[in-house]
């Protein structure tokens, strides 16, 4: 997908302080820790088309109003995906500005999880 110059000085400049992890990564940090939560952040027909069989769903367009009802911890591990890491980057850069210090953006997103061949459910 070809992005617009803004959006990606939005998701340069939030990637700047939002701390990224790769799918592996991803992996390791879900196994050592069963309280943490993978959240798909993309629409919600890129959802039903495919995810993370484990993952929850909060969109990008209304994460930062549902994030507190939804995981009211915010000491809690969450590791955040879209369809390539921008988004994701996005939505992680907001939840560390409402108080949620234990976020990851992954890295590549829906697709890089694709390619590991990340189990997934429709």
């Amino acid at each position: 997908m070809q992005h617009s110059p803004g959006f990606l000085s939005l998701v340069n400049d939030a990637k700047a302080r939002v701390r990224e992890l790769s799918v592996a990564e991803a992996r390791t940090r879900l196994s050592a820790n069963p309280a943490a939560v993978l959240l798909d952040v993309r629409e919600e027909s890129e959802w039903a088309a495919g995810h993370a069989v484990e993952a929850q769903h909060l969109g990008k367009g209304i994460f930062e109003r549902d994030l507190e009802n939804r995981i009211p911890d915010k000491d809690r591990e969450l590791i955040l995906y879209c369809g390539g890491g921008f988004r994701s980057a996005l939505t992680a850069d907001a939840a560390q500005k409402m108080g949620y210090p234990r976020i990851w953006s992954l890295d590549g997103g829906y697709t890089a999880m694709v390619a590991a061949g990340w189990p997934m459910a429709r």
